[in-house]
């Protein structure tokens, strides 16, 4: 079987979904390529002096890593002389950064290196991505332009840094997953369609936060964790890698459910993780194989969203543990 590089996927694999229109294509070609990059600086790792704090804060107000810097600067830089993209916007920036002398119709926004705090550690870590069309007679560098809704999404996706590179992606028909090969230095199609299952037996969640949920999830855990002789009546495992990236990552290729849901801590910013570059693109590949997108009370993806950097409650993954805590929302809250 002849390897299928991202590239020739893009190209001449579509068949049956249409021709992707030329700027589309160039965008996500060359965020392949950024990702690729990253990549090679993570694998340098301490070699390279890029570990370790950067000494300053993102628009967030969080401590920034060198990498989440180097990263940052990197999908900028990527994109900066093609005429395809008309902006970016990135976890790490209070505002757009539009493409000079663009006559680009899409945009794209980041967070460039999920899990950061990862890095020291040589835990995974990843980019996660979403492209957007420029709404006509939209400015570029507005806030406003990057204020649509999941539903709207051109294409979503994300890089695992992990034991190996690996970019996930959707176009709106499926998810498909390529491998970067250290030898040719090219994504390499490995799997089709990811499935996930609607039923599952294992849960991601931050257990450090429990005091702090609200009632409808206290309930759901309690049940998981009661096990074989609670009213689930069956054992169930947790992981949790702290990278949203990875933790997802795991359930589109073998099933579960991910939480970070609102609590006490975060209410009075909404939530967690960002509506725009976290929650919207994970949730478009989580609905693309078959699971659920919620906060808890509605659909992440028809959130119109309000601000650059609004952040949501997040729940994800197989159908049916969605489903329930939906229930147990309405039922208790």
């Amino acid at each position: 079987m002849t390897d299928i590089t991202f590239s020739a996927w893009l190209r001449d694999t579509l068949q049956g979904h249409g021709e992707l229109p030329r700027d589309l294509l160039n965008t996500l070609e060359y965020t392949a390529r950024a990702c690729q990059e990253i990549s090679a600086n993570l694998a340098r790792g301490a070699l390279a002096g890029v570990l370790g704090q950067a000494g300053s804060d993102n628009v967030q107000g969080e401590a920034q890593k060198k990498l989440d810097v180097i990263a940052n600067d990197i999908l900028l830089q990527t994109h900066a002389n093609g005429s395809y993209l008309a902006s970016m916007a990135s976890e790490e920036m209070d505002d757009p950064w539009p493409v000079e002398n663009s006559i680009g119709r899409y945009l794209l926004v980041f967070d460039p290196l999920d899990g950061s705090s990862n890095i020291d550690i040589n835990a995974p870590v990843g980019t996660i991505f979403s492209v957007l069309t420029l709404p006509e007679g939209a400015s570029p560098d507005s806030h406003d332009a990057f204020l649509q809704a999941g539903s709207c999404q051109a294409a979503a996706g994300y890089a695992l840094y992990g034991a190996s590179t690996q970019l996930v992606l959707t176009l709106g028909f499926g998810v498909y997953v390529f491998t970067l090969d250290p030898r040719s230095q090219h994504f390499i199609l490995t799997q089709s369609k990811l499935t996930i299952p609607t039923d599952t037996s294992e849960f991601a969640i931050n257990m450090s936060n429990q005091r702090f949920w609200e009632p409808a999830v206290q309930r759901y855990i309690d049940e998981l964790l009661a096990g074989r002789e609670g009213p689930r009546e069956r054992d169930f495992n947790m992981r949790w890698v702290a990278a949203m990236v990875a933790d997802v990552h795991r359930i589109l290729c073998r099933g579960g459910v991910f939480l970070y849901p609102l609590d006490s801590k975060t209410a009075a910013k909404g939530g967690k993780l960002r509506l725009l570059y976290e929650a919207n693109p994970m949730g478009w590949l989580v609905q693309q194989a078959g699971g659920l997108v919620s906060t808890g009370r509605e659909n992440i993806l028809s959130i119109e969203p309000t601000g650059l950097h609004q952040r949501v409650p997040v729940i994800l993954g197989a159908k049916h543990e969605v489903e329930r805590l939906e229930r147990y929302h309405r039922e208790m809250n």
